[in-house]
């Protein structure tokens, strides 16, 4: 009988023991705490490349703009490039995982204060809370970072005024494939002297949101060069191509090329956007990179 009540206490805490570990791993994992630190001093500057078009027009040149803009800074030795095509990074904040086995757990190793530039090459509404939304402005108007809008930027985040605030406006059209002549207003900028004077790609013209006294352009369409139908569509004839701003403490660029997948294999197109990255980046932040 006592073996018997031995036998009987055993497995009772056997049980118990199965019972209390299934109850265990049934609740969320402790957090593992916060990101691990990363390199103060990075070798050179990092640039997020981001891509979401959960919301909008996906452009088959993404993958080539995404794939170009990581090869020019591993051969210019000018940059390191993260690659995104959602929009989890656009924070100042931890990000905690979800699901079985990252549920409680911080899984990203980097966010915002870790980049010296974003080139922004997604569409649509996209899919930020208020919070990145404000982390993202902070990021070029308080940080002094960079930003750097790609072809369908100017078709982005229509509804969020700040945003076309920090571009410089919004687009209103655009003109169908075809080439057309352009007037470089500001050669002395690199990149710019030595482009194509007539260049085929889709071109397009900006709403009432763009004030040219708010950025400096850089490379426009030439309004003589339009016929009347086009022309109707921007009376004025102001059309910039590509321009810079200055936002608060950082700086933006924007170029309208790319919507082509051929365009990023042109030498000029990659040049400028080169020139255009490293302008976001700026010079002081270039310090340990190559000339």
């Amino acid at each position: 009988m006592a073996v018997r009540n031995i036998f009987r206490g055993i497995l009772a805490g056997l049980c118990a023991l199965t019972i209390a570990g299934a109850g265990a791993s049934a609740q969320p994992a402790p957090p593992m705490g916060p990101p691990p630190a990363q390199d103060s001093k990075p070798a050179l500057p990092r640039v997020l490349v981001w891509a979401d078009v959960q919301t909008g027009f996906h452009h088959d040149s993404i993958n080539r703009a995404m794939a170009a803009i990581e090869q020019m800074g591993r051969e210019s030795g000018l940059w390191t490039t993260w690659l995104r095509t959602d929009s989890q990074l656009i924070t100042r904040q931890p990000i905690v995982g979800q699901g079985s086995r990252y549920t409680g757990r911080y899984i990203n190793a980097h966010n915002l204060n870790d980049f010296d530039a974003i080139v922004f090459l997604g569409s649509g509404e996209g899919t930020l809370s208020d919070a990145q939304k404000a982390d993202l402005l902070a990021f070029v108007h308080e940080d002094g970072k960079g930003f750097v809008g790609g072809h369908a930027s100017t078709i982005a985040f229509y509804n969020w005024p700040e945003y076309g605030e920090m571009l410089g406006g919004f687009q209103s059209g655009e003109y169908r494939v075809e080439p057309h002549k352009l007037i470089k207003t500001d050669p002395d900028f690199p990149g710019i002297k030595d482009f194509p004077a007539i260049f085929p790609e889709q071109y397009q013209f900006l709403n009432e949101t763009y004030r040219p006294e708010d950025v400096h352009v850089l490379l426009r369409l030439d309004p003589q060069d339009l016929t009347p139908e086009q022309l109707a569509r921007r009376p004025d004839g102001d059309l910039p191509v590509v321009w810079t701003r200055d936002y608060g403490k950082g700086r933006v660029f924007v170029s309208t090329f790319g919507h082509l997948d051929t365009v990023w294999d042109d030498p000029a197109v990659r040049e400028l956007y080169r020139e255009g990255i490293k302008y976001a980046i700026g010079a002081d932040r270039l310090g340990a990179a190559k000339p």
